[in-house]
């Protein structure tokens, strides 16, 4: 163990479900990230302290990187503790990744300090626990792309699957209002039961969905951009989504939709510039309906999570 050793961490965003893929598919953004800085100490237990202002739990236990770091060291054999400090740019409850940003940014950054010796794989389900604490499900659609990168699909949680898919390149244009949407409340409003009918036709976009990144086609991925049970119901929570959705549309983007739970909205484009005037046409509906927003444009983060050591 080479104890005092320290390492940062700069863990990206990511949008989950890409519309149709609920709970399945996933990709990692290059912007925003969180920061993390981890230290191995001879000390054992986890010791959590945050940088920024978002009064998260420092019990390890209640806190999304703690209750990861908890379930890898489970599997570690020597005594270890871990100091570690958390610099959010990934607004909790933004839709955008925020808690598995930390989750999948800890297990990384500890797996470094301790010689890399899990693969991608058990990272994914040790952070699994932190989405469990965030949310009361163990989901890994956020997880996987932001340890993995690009875009990942989860063909089964138990046993864990999952399956990396190239991807063309993208464009994403994403606002996030500033009014806060939780993941455990936007899954009780869920129905419980889906008519066939709908399950085909989802069943459809997905396998469309997936097939276009594969083939690299533009086209495919805009046809396949299409939820007929989530976005529905989801979308009554954010104010401005129809219009947002509608005018990207007519303005270029090839589709999108709610980024994980919301309240965020991601488009996808081909061109920058079409990302670019999304991004326009974004600032002028919720400026129109008085709601304070962020807005970014980015790329798809091929990486994951990076690890850099500091000495």
């Amino acid at each position: 163990m080479d104890y005092g050793k320290k390492v940062t961490a700069s863990c990206p965003a990511t949008v989950a479900n890409l519309v149709c893929g609920f709970d399945i598919l996933g990709m990692a953004l290059n912007d925003p990230q969180d920061e993390i800085e981890m230290t191995l100490s001879d000390v054992p237990g986890i010791r959590i302290s945050h940088t920024d202002g978002y009064a998260l739990p420092s019990d390890p236990a209640q806190n999304v990187a703690g209750a990861a770091l908890l379930d890898l060291m489970k599997e570690v054999q020597e005594p270890v503790g871990f100091d570690i400090s958390i610099t959010k740019h990934i607004k909790p409850g933004s839709g955008l990744g925020s808690s598995a940003a930390s989750s999948a940014g800890a297990v990384v950054a500890a797996n470094h300090l301790l010689g890399n010796r899990f693969s991608s794989k058990d990272l994914v389900r040790f952070a699994m626990a932190g989405e469990k604490v965030a949310s009361g499900v163990k989901h890994a659609d956020n997880i996987t792309p932001c340890i993995m990168g690009g875009v990942t699909l989860i063909r089964s949680i138990f046993p864990l699957d999952i399956v990396q898919l190239s991807a063309p390149p993208l464009f994403v244009t994403v606002v996030h209002p500033q009014i806060e949407v939780r993941t455990s409340d936007a899954r009780q409003i869920l129905r419980k039961e889906v008519l066939l009918k709908d399950a085909i036709r989802q069943w459809g976009n997905i396998a469309g969905l997936v097939s276009g990144f594969l083939q690299k086609d533009y086209d495919l991925i805009g046809r396949s951009l299409e939820d007929v049970i989530i976005e529905p119901v989801r979308s009554m929570l954010i104010p401005g989504f129809d219009e947002v959705k509608s005018r990207s549309k007519e303005a270029g983007a090839l589709g999108g939709g709610i980024s994980g739970s919301g309240p965020s909205i991601f488009m996808l484009s081909r061109e920058s510039e079409t990302a670019i005037a999304i991004e326009v046409i974004m600032k002028e509906v919720f400026q129109s309906i008085g709601i304070d927003y962020k807005t970014y444009v980015t790329t798809l983060n091929t990486t994951g999570v990076k690890v850099k050591s500091e000495y």
